[in-house]
């Protein structure tokens, strides 16, 4: 059976903190997670429409093998310039890559459409996400909040309110894997429109509500719902808007491969979370990070574990971020918790 770490968050991986920086008014934000060493890292992405910065860099094949934070931002492309605020945070602070007595701090990012959610978006010349992952990375710590803040501020899901979550699981071996989801995808993260998460077999406790999948299952759950083609939207109903990326983590030694391999797995979190996921309208990314702090390396069989597990507490990630997400002004969908039934 599953556990959690001691916080149920990303952080439970030693050798993490997160950062948050949040605009109401912009209903947007940004999320950074930084590595206190340099720290193996992979990706992968299955979305149809992403948006990244140095991302190619992750790639086993190529030459630099660590970062030092990863971002996640609202914002659409504007949003990329959110690892630049946590760059030049690092970077006073003297961490980065070592290149001809240089000091470049390595920060892959990726971004989320949250552009048409109710927020004022009229920022004048330069959008504010620089300054936003600046402030996310001053305020970087291992207790966070989840739900309507950071890059999940302004996230919306089909129907209902998106969010920041994470989640943590202890293995038997003694290695800790963690996840952050910032939730905005095109699909749904419920059974149709009832309150009953589709990720319900993995959840530990009653860490999204404790109610199982419904019984009978309802017929609207084999419908495909799409936030585009919701009622509540109203006139805005042209595909795009959409987007989940996250951060898989582990305090095990990994290779860059492995760390690939990792970001892979997590994704089947999203498969077990989200209806329909991995669509052309979705840019879909997950980060993969191995501390290595455990000093654990992994036998075949371990392996196997610790990849089954990503994706486990990625789905509980992912539906911890909806769950935890609260009202706000402008809003354009509900938030979970006002669902009846």
């Amino acid at each position: 059976m599953f556990r959690t770490g001691p916080r149920n968050l990303i952080t439970d991986v030693a050798g993490l903190r997160v950062g948050n920086a949040s605009d109401s008014r912009l209903k947007s934000g940004v999320t950074t997670v930084l590595c206190d060493a340099s720290t193996v890292a992979g990706v992968q992405i299955l979305g149809g429409a992403p948006g990244t910065r140095e991302t190619d860099l992750l790639e086993p094949h190529n030459s630099v093998d660590v970062v030092h934070a990863v971002v996640l931002s609202g914002g659409s492309a504007f949003g990329l310039d959110a690892a630049s605020g946590v760059q030049a945070a690092l970077r006073e602070r003297g961490i980065g890559l070592e290149v001809g007595g240089f000091r470049v701090p390595i920060v892959p990012s990726a971004i989320l459409f949250d552009l048409r959610n109710g927020g004022d978006k009229d920022w004048g010349r330069y959008p504010p996400y620089r300054e936003l992952g600046y402030e996310a990375a001053q305020t970087a710590t291992a207790d966070f909040q989840l739900g309507t803040i950071g890059a999940g501020t302004g996230a919306l899901t089909s129907g209902l309110k998106g969010g920041l979550g994470s989640a943590s699981t202890l293995l038997d071996n003694g290695v800790t894997i963690g996840a952050l989801a910032a939730v905005n995808p095109t699909g749904s993260v419920t059974t149709g429109r009832t309150r009953h998460f589709w990720a319900a077999p993995f959840e530990i406790g009653d860490e999204f509500g404790g109610l199982g999948y419904p019984s009978p299952m309802p017929d609207e759950a084999k419908r495909i719902l799409l936030k585009y083609r919701d009622k509540h939207f109203g006139r805005q109903t042209e595909t795009g808007g959409n987007t989940t990326i996250a951060v898989i983590a582990t305090d095990a030694v990994l290779t860059k491969a492995a760390a690939k391999r990792l970001a892979m797995s997590a994704h089947d979190g999203f498969v077990r979370a989200i209806w329909p996921t991995h669509t052309p309208a979705d840019g879909d990314l997950v980060f993969a990070l191995a501390t290595g702090t455990s000093g654990i390396e992994l036998s075949a069989d371990a392996a196997i574990d610790l990849y089954a597990a990503a994706g486990a507490t990625m789905a509980r990630a992912i539906s911890r971020g909806v769950y935890a997400a609260t009202p706000a002004e402008n809003d354009l969908f509900p938030v979970w918790s006002s669902r009846m039934k």
